[in-house]
């Protein structure tokens, strides 16, 4: 293909099975569309299009944000570039404007891999390995960081579908949301301030361990304290009133998720497209908190999964 004919996201990939239909795009090993029977389950965009606001992106060596782009890292100040302009931070990582390469494909599988090299703001080569699957569970995802380097390097990952439960509006969707506690922030840059219990911040705003209506809850925080099933798994659910919709299924890798209700300005676009599910093995601005941040030795390898499936 000519690089004058190739797509805007890059590389287009299809895989079929049980129902499922993945279209992965190579720039940022991107989940550009998912559906089942023929239903969308997470907010699709085209080929040829600029990826909205992170769609469907892998977000490493970072999710969410480090605050000002600045941190220190073993008593070395970095300064990352300010991708999120408006708030003044760096968002979602590195990976998202990589070009992965296929390096395994298979009749219900794809490996994507990239690497992450060494630059201003984060001196590090660490290798992103994607591998997409689909069974009929739906589709799972296995995101493998390596430290190819010779220092030990700060890594994170986590996905950036935004999930779909109908054709209905957001505000009418049911979301069950098993966690005990949210990550509050500032109202303008959401620069993580304190922990709080759901029951307690904003009113019981964020408390959604029993399933409810989302209304007009605007939501983007990250929450913990997840509640696990015997098989140590957390789900996370959003259904239409008809009772299908979509669900995000993680482990213990992930400690952290970030839910959004893709509130934007009305000059951005239409709002309120689909839900952000984002299961993260770090908070926000983990560069500078350090919470569970994960430190790769030269060779260490950090592997995190997770599980989309349709509800019908």
């Amino acid at each position: 293909m000519s690089t004058a004919a190739r797509p805007i996201s890059g590389t287009q990939h299809r895989l079929e099975a049980h129902g499922y239909v993945l279209d992965v795009a190579s720039i940022g090993a991107t989940v550009r569309r998912l559906t089942h029977e023929g239903r969308d389950l997470v907010v699709p965009f085209e080929a040829d299009e600029l990826r909205p606001a992170y769609r469907g992106a892998v977000l490493a060596p970072w999710p969410n944000r480090v605050v000002d782009g600045r941190y220190t890292w073993d008593g070395t100040e970095h300064q990352l570039a300010l991708t999120e302009p408006s708030r003044g931070h760096a968002l979602h990582g590195l990976a998202p404007w990589l070009d992965f390469t296929a390096t395994e494909v298979t009749s219900d599988s794809l490996t994507l891999t990239a690497v992450v090299e060494p630059q201003t703001g984060y001196p590090f080569r660490v290798e992103v390995a994607v591998r997409y699957r689909l069974d009929a569970d739906g589709m799972q995802t296995t995101v493998t960081g390596t430290n190819l380097g010779t220092g030990v390097a700060p890594f994170g990952t986590g996905p950036h579908p935004y999930l779909v439960a109908g054709g209905s509006p957001l505000d009418e969707w049911t979301l069950t949301l098993p966690a005990e506690t949210v990550l509050e922030v500032t109202p303008d840059r959401l620069i993580p301030t304190d922990l709080a219990a759901v029951a307690e911040a904003e009113g019981g705003a964020f408390d959604f361990r029993s399933p409810r209506v989302i209304g007009s809850t605007e939501i983007d925080h990250a929450f913990t304290d997840l509640v696990r099933d015997g098989a140590g798994d957390t789900t996370v659910t959003v259904t239409d009133a008809d009772g299908r919709g979509v669900a995000m299924t993680w482990g213990a890798d992930c400690g952290w998720v970030q839910i959004h209700t893709a509130d934007l300005l009305p000059s951005q676009g239409v709002t309120r497209l689909g839900l952000a599910v984002e299961p993260m093995t770090c908070p926000p601005d983990a560069f500078n908190s350090g919470t569970d941040l994960l430190r790769l030795g030269p060779g260490d390898s950090a592997t995190a999964a997770w599980r989309l499936h349709a509800i019908d």
